[in-house]
Order: structure tokens, then sequence, then C-alpha cells
């Protein structure tokens, strides 16, 4: 039987994943660290649940034990100062795993990432899987730093080494559009008045890619996942206030936008909780970016559920 291992199943893209594999013919080993796994997924008898600590490599072993493929979505957000420990939580971390993962001699590990590692880009003037892009922000910078790492150390030790820059995952369940429409529910929600281009995913896009990603022979590479929708972050955002039948997000000027990311990191600092927003996501929010999907629809998902986000409004 297949083993899969995912990282970060607790968090909100590694815990759908692992919910819509735990009915395939697959064994799943769910890592978290500090979250429950979901009552019900760990008790499927295909699932096994390990806690680990990514900065404690001794502690992986068990869960690496008899793994073929890897699925890599732990780290660290929604802190104060994300540029103090992102080097460590997603670069270190993930270099943590890969040594343990190449002494147990995995022969799949793939990366979830985003096509802002690239740089900027367009529809009209997409991200082609390159790895020396130039990204703004320290999210998309020490993603990118994974993904050298990845790539590198696939190449040295032989094994299939694969990158999915996924588009935005739009679709109840996805924690940024449940915090989007709460906000616009009771008209709080703001955006910056500059067009931002967004490539968007649905959910079952998402995850049906990624399924692929896992079961499919000879995958490898850089794969970006994303619809063939064309649309602005502002202009997705004011169709859904239409369909939650609430208020149109208000245009408001970025430093206002960066003034209220600042307070919420500095009651994160003081007390301790989590940052909805910080100055860094603010950053990487206003960075255009799309991908070219070709290598997607040719090798892992040629037919879409949901080909704009227009067609998936239902899931909205």
């Amino acid at each position: 039987m297949k083993k899969i291992l995912i990282t970060g199943a607790a968090g909100n893209l590694g815990g759908l994943l692992a919910d819509y594999l735990k009915e395939t013919p697959y064994h799943l080993n769910l890592l978290t660290h500090h979250r429950p796994i979901n009552g019900v997924l760990s008790a499927c008898p295909n699932v096994s649940v390990y806690k680990a600590d990514l900065a404690k490599k001794e502690t992986l072993l068990p869960a690496l034990s008899g793994v073929d493929t890897i699925v890599h979505f732990a780290g660290v957000l929604f802190m104060h100062h994300p540029e103090k420990f992102l080097p460590v939580t997603n670069t270190g971390y993930f270099k943590n795993l890969l040594e343990e993962a190449v002494k147990q001699e995995i022969k799949r590990i793939i990366l979830i990432s985003f096509p802002h590692v690239e740089g900027e880009s367009f529809p009209d003037k997409p991200a082609t899987g390159i790895l020396h892009g130039n990204p703004i922000s320290v999210h998309a910078s020490t993603r990118l730093e994974e993904e050298k790492l990845l790539f590198r150390v696939g190449k040295e030790y032989s094994f299939e080494a694969v990158s999915l820059r996924l588009g935005m995952v739009y679709g109840r369940g996805i924690l940024m559009m449940d915090a989007a429409r709460w906000f616009s529910k009771h008209h709080l929600l703001g955006i910056w008045k500059k067009p931002t281009w967004i490539h968007l995913i649905s959910v079952p896009d998402y995850l049906e890619a990624t399924k692929q990603a896992i079961i499919k022979e000879n995958i490898q590479g850089i794969y970006h996942i994303g619809d063939e929708g064309v649309q602005t972050l502002q202009e997705f955002l004011d169709a859904c206030s239409v369909k939650w039948k609430s208020t149109r997000p208000i245009r408001m000027p970025v430093k206002l936008i960066m003034t209220a990311a600042g307070i919420f990191e500095f009651f994160s600092k003081v007390f301790g909780v989590k940052s909805p927003l910080t100055r860094d996501f603010i950053k990487i929010g206003m960075v255009s970016y799309y991908g070219d999907t070709t290598r997607m629809r040719n090798e892992l998902l040629p037919e879409l559920t949901y080909r704009t986000f227009r067609e998936g409004m239902k899931t909205i």
C-alpha cells in the first residue's frame, strides 16, 4: 500500500487534502505539532497520526518510516514580524525534513508553494517555473529558498522533487475566504485601490490536482495550479460580496491598511496571540500573480471542475 506523509495535516489546506484522501486505498501518515487532527479523520483505519517538531529532526523518524511520498504544508503563519521567524520555520525546518527524508529514501517530495516566488506576473506574462525570481515579501522569498533547496537535494539524491505553485484557493472552508466573508458581513472588508491580478483555483480542483501529483508516475518539477479565469482581486471580492449579500469591499489607501496590520502585529507581540494580518501579508497580497498551467493541464488535471470562479461561485 502506498504511504503518504502530509505535514501540517491539522492546518487548513493540509487538513482538506487529508480528508479528501481518507477514502483512497493509500495509507496516510498525518504530521502535526500542537493542533489535534480531526477526530473522524484520525479514526480512519488507513490513517496514522504523529506528533513531531520540525525543529527537532529526531522526532520525524516515526512518521517517515515506510513513506513513499511527502506533501509538505507545515509552517508558521499569522504571527508578528514574520521576517524574524520565516527563514527558520520555512527554510530551516524544511531542510530538517529533507535531511531525514533522504535517509529514509523517500521517492517523491512535494512542496506546496505559490507563483509569488517568481516575483510579479500577469495573465499576459505568466510565471513559467523559474527559480531565479525576485520576490519582495519574506513569505515568498523564503518559499523560493525552499524550492531551490528541494531541487538541489532532489538532484543530488535522485528523488522526484515537485513544487505545486498554487493560485489562490477559494471555497467554503478556506480560512482566508471565511475571514473575508466575516469582515464583509460586518462592513469591515477593505482592499487597496490598485488592481491586483490573481490566479484562482477552486477547492475541488486544488484537491484533485494535488492527488494526481501524488499518485501519478514520473511527476517532477514545477507545476502552476490554477484555473482559466482572468480577474483582479478587487473583481473577485466584489463578486463574492454580491454572492454573500454583504457590503462591497471598501477601497482604502495602502497606508491605512498597513497601519491596521501594524496594530495587529503589535497586539500579537504584546499578548502572544495570532495576528490575522501582517505588513508582509499586505506586501505579498499586492503583488499580481498568474502562472502558466500548461504542465498542470497536460500531466495532472486535463479537465477542471470549475474553469473560472464564476462557475465555482456556488462553492464560496
